[in-house]
């Protein structure tokens, strides 16, 4: 009788392991990023102008960063973030 143990030179047992970490390196290459864009952001970029009212705002803000005097209140900031966060639930 003869008997051949694991060291068969047939049989490779790391072979299994081998062919799928040669799967899963395949299958990570061919994945792709994709970016998808909201119909409200499409809207947004169509209209290449800002509205008038929103304009002056912007031109207010510039106005003042630039002359030092723009100040961020931070309590209403963060009241706003919190009104922001309670509605998306």
């Amino acid at each position: 009788m003869k008997i051949q143990g694991p060291n068969n030179s047939r049989i490779n047992p790391y072979q299994k392991q081998m062919n799928k970490q040669a799967e899963i390196k395949k299958d990570v290459q061919n994945k792709e990023d994709k970016l998808q864009i909201s119909d409200e952001a499409k809207r947004m970029q169509s209209s290449e102008e800002p509205s008038a009212a929103r304009q002056k705002h912007v031109d207010q803000i510039k106005q003042s960063v630039q002359s030092g005097n723009y100040t961020v209140d931070p309590k209403l900031t963060a009241q706003k973030l919190l009104n922001f966060w309670n509605n998306q639930g």
